[in-house]
């Protein structure tokens, strides 16, 4: 006789075999023996909630389920906006609006995450009232009106005190930006009245100067005239005179009305009528 296959025994290590994969495949889903870190992510390695020295880098990562957890934090670039109140060296209270970009050093995100917390734990404990503190400290150093006409020397000023105080939990400063900083209006209108007085007072300086111009060269005009006329008196003689007259004269003597009717009136010289006696 021939022998039958016993295919009972091959279909129950199939099946066998089928649940175990499909077991072992929902307990790798379930328990999750990797992690993926995402870009511009870092991941916070820790056993059994205790923060590990290892940071994780973007990528695939094989993990101890049960024993390994994975924080992920952000390393990109963020933006935050800051509105902080301060005074000015003079007293004067403004209001101001800062945004800082900034971003958690890759190197230290294991770090940052054990004395600080997430990006919304950093930005409350530890931005805000560092902005607060240094905005302070550097408006105190100058007057209202610096703080107008200096505000680039006083974001640099800002920026460097940040990125120095943050540097030391982990957080680089990549820039700070004085978005806008406004006074109270009683100080708003006295600036805007100080503004329009020296613009007066510039343009009255003007007219002045203007004034006193055209008078000196109304004194210069009339020296001029005078040297001039005072010349010319130096350089008339009798001779030159006459010379000038007889240039001048059209050939007809002056008339004299007389009772008979006109006459010539002619100027004789008497020592010329002598000498023709002679």
């Amino acid at each position: 006789m021939r022998n039958i296959p016993n295919t009972s025994n091959g279909k129950f290590k199939y099946g066998f075999y089928l649940t175990g994969g499909i077991f072992f495949l929902f307990l790798a889903i379930m328990l999750r023996p990797f992690t993926i870190v995402n870009a511009g992510e870092r991941g916070v390695l820790m056993q059994f909630g205790k923060v590990q020295d290892q940071v994780l880098d973007e990528g695939l990562h094989t993990i101890m389920p049960l024993v390994t957890s994975v924080k992920r934090i952000s390393v990109r670039v963020q933006q935050n906006t800051f509105q902080a109140d301060a005074a000015s060296k003079d007293l004067q209270q403004l209001k101001t609006e800062l945004a800082i970009n900034w971003h958690v050093d890759p190197s230290k995100v294991n770090r940052v995450f054990q004395q600080v917390g997430d990006q919304q734990q950093i930005v409350t404990s530890i931005i805000t009232p560092a902005v607060s503190e240094v905005l302070k400290a550097a408006t105190a150093k100058k007057t209202a009106e610096e703080i107008i006409t200096r505000r680039t020397e006083l974001k640099e000023e800002i920026d460097n005190n940040l990125k120095n105080r943050l540097q030391a939990y982990g957080l680089i400063v990549d820039d700070v930006s004085l978005v806008n900083f406004s006074f109270s209006p009683e100080f708003s209108r006295a600036i805007e009245s100080k503004q329009i007085a020296e613009q007066e007072a510039k343009q009255a300086e003007f007219i002045a100067k203007k004034a006193t111009q055209e008078a000196q060269a109304d004194v210069n005009r009339a020296k001029g005239q005078a040297e001039a006329q005072r010349l010319q008196r130096l350089t008339l003689t009798p001779e030159l005179l006459q010379k000038q007259a007889i240039e001048k004269w059209d050939g007809k003597f002056p008339m004299v009305m007389g009772g008979n009717g006109s006459l010539p009136l002619i100027n004789i010289n008497p020592s010329s009528l002598t000498s023709k006696n002679n």
